[in-house]
C-alpha cells in the first residue's frame, strides 16, 4: 500500500509540473524530429478570437543542441525557392520561411544579413531578428526594430565624399546607385544604359568602369556599384579606377539594442511585428512599423513566428491560414494569446500568408495555403545539429 501512494504521489507530482509548465495541457506529446527538435500540432480553437478552426504547427529547439541560420534560396539574392528545397540542399532538419520578398523576382524586401554579409537593406523600421554565433556553437538572439541603409565613402583628390548607396542586391533603377554583393548573382543582371565600377581587392579599390554594358560580373571577393544612367554628375564623376572605397552601414534602432549587435551579426532577418521584446508585450504597430490594422494587424492571415520562451527554448511556428473548413488564421491579438500560452519572451512575427511553409525531418508538415502549394521565398531560417 505504501508503495503504490508514493507511486500516486510521484505521477501527481508529475502532472502537476507538466501543468505548471503551461504548455503541455494543450500542445500534447511532441513528435521528435531529431535530438533537441520537438513537432507539436495543435488545432484548439480557444487560442483564436472569436473561437475558430485553426491550425498549428511548433517547432521546440533546444539551443544546446542545434543552430539556426538564414539562408538565401538556391544561395543567391536573385530569384526564389521553395522551403522545403533550400531544406534539403542545406541537409537541415528543419526549416520555415523567414523574411518578406517582392513576390515578383524573389529579392528580400526588408534587412536581411547573411553570414556576416548585408544582402538587403531598407529605410523602412520593422520587427528584427540579430543572429551572433558565439564561440563553441552556440548563439545569441536579439529582438527589436530597425532599418539600415549603407554609404560609400571615398577619395576625390584630398576631398572625403561620402555617397548614399539607394539599395543592396536590388534591382537598380533610374538615376540611383546600387550596391551588388557576390551574395546577389555571378553579375549584376543590369540592363544597359547604366555605369558600373568594379571593385576588388582589400582595401577595395575601382579595377574598371564599365559604360552602357550591363550584367557586370561580381568578383567573388569584391563587389559593384551600379549607377542607373550614363551621365555622372559629382562625386560620381570623380570615382576614377584605382580609388578605395569602403561601405559603412547606418543602423536605426528604436528599443535601445547596441548598434554592434546588428553590425556583428552572423545573421539579421526582417519580420514585421516585433510581438515581445525582453518579456514586454510591444504595441503600436502602425506608427513604429507602419503596418495597418484593416488589411494586416487586425485581420487573420496565415502567419510564421519566431520566438524564445522563458527557459531559453527556441519555437518556430506556422500557423496556416485563409482555408475556412481547417484553418482561419490569426490576427496579432491571437498571436500574443498563442505567445502567452508558450511563456515567449521575445516573439517576431515574420513573412506570412501563402509564404507560410514549416518542413520538418524532411517532409512538409503545415498546409499552405496558396492553391499552387507551397510558395517560393527569398530565404528561410534553417535548424541544423550543432
Amino acid at each position: 500500500m505504501t508503495r503504490r501512494i508514493a507511486s500516486l504521489l510521484v505521477a501527481l507530482t508529475l502532472a502537476v509540473a507538466c501543468l505548471h509548465d503551461g504548455q503541455a495541457s494543450w500542445l500534447g506529446a511532441p513528435k521528435s524530429i531529431a535530438p533537441g527538435v520537438d513537432l507539436f500540432q495543435t488545432t484548439d480553437t480557444t487560442l483564436v478570437d472569436p473561437p475558430a478552426p485553426i491550425a498549428v504547427y511548433l517547432l521546440r529547439l533546444d539551443p544546446d543542441r542545434v543552430v539556426i541560420e538564414s539562408a538565401l534560396s538556391n544561395d543567391e539574392v536573385m530569384d526564389a525557392e521553395r522551403v522545403d528545397g533550400i531544406a534539403k540542399r542545406r541537409n537541415a532538419i528543419a526549416a520555415v520561411n523567414a523574411g518578406f520578398f517582392n513576390v515578383k523576382n524573389g529579392e528580400p524586401a526588408g534587412l536581411l544579413k547573411i553570414a556576416g554579409e548585408l544582402v538587403s537593406d531598407t529605410a523602412l523600421t520593422r520587427g528584427t531578428i540579430a543572429i551572433h554565433s558565439l564561440p563553441g556553437g552556440g548563439q545569441r538572439f536579439y529582438f527589436d526594430q530597425a532599418s539600415a541603409k549603407v554609404v560609400a565613402r571615398f577619395k576625390a583628390d584630398t576631398q572625403d565624399v561620402t555617397v548614399p548607396v539607394d539599395g543592396v542586391d536590388t534591382t537598380r533603377e533610374r538615376g540611383k546607385l546600387m550596391l551588388y554583393t557576390p551574395a546577389y548573382h555571378a553579375d549584376t543582371d543590369t540592363a544597359t544604359n547604366g555605369t558600373e565600377w568594379i571593385l576588388d581587392g582589400k582595401p577595395l579599390k575601382v579595377v574598371d568602369i564599365r559604360k552602357d554594358l550591363g550584367k557586370t560580373p561580381i568578383p567573388r571577393a569584391g563587389a559593384v556599384m551600379s549607377f542607373g544612367g550614363l551621365e555622372l554628375t559629382a562625386p560620381l564623376e570623380w570615382l576614377l579606377p584605382g580609388t578605395t572605397v569602403t561601405f559603412e552601414t547606418r543602423w536605426k534602432i528604436l528599443n535601445g539594442t547596441p548598434e554592434e549587435h546588428f553590425e556583428q551579426a552572423r545573421d539579421v532577418v526582417n519580420g514585421a511585428g516585433l510581438l515581445i521584446r525582453d518579456g514586454v508585450t510591444m504595441s503600436d504597430w502602425l506608427g513604429k512599423e507602419n503596418l495597418q490594422p484593416a488589411t494586416f494587424t487586425d485581420v487573420k492571415h496565415p502567419r510564421t513566428l519566431i520566438g524564445i520562451d522563458r527557459k531559453g527554448m527556441l519555437w518556430l511556428v506556422a500557423i496556416d491560414g485563409r482555408q475556412p473548413d481547417y484553418s482561419m488564421g490569426m490576427t496579432f491579438k491571437d498571436l500574443l494569446t498563442l505567445c502567452a500560452r508558450l511563456d515567449l519572451v521575445n516573439a517576431l512575427n515574420l513573412d506570412g500568408g501563402g509564404s507560410t511553409t514549416m518542413v520538418a525531418g524532411g517532409a512538409l508538415v503545415n498546409k499552405p495555403s496558396d492553391v499552387t502549394g507551397p510558395r517560393p521565398v527569398s530565404d528561410a531560417l534553417v535548424v541544423r545539429a550543432r
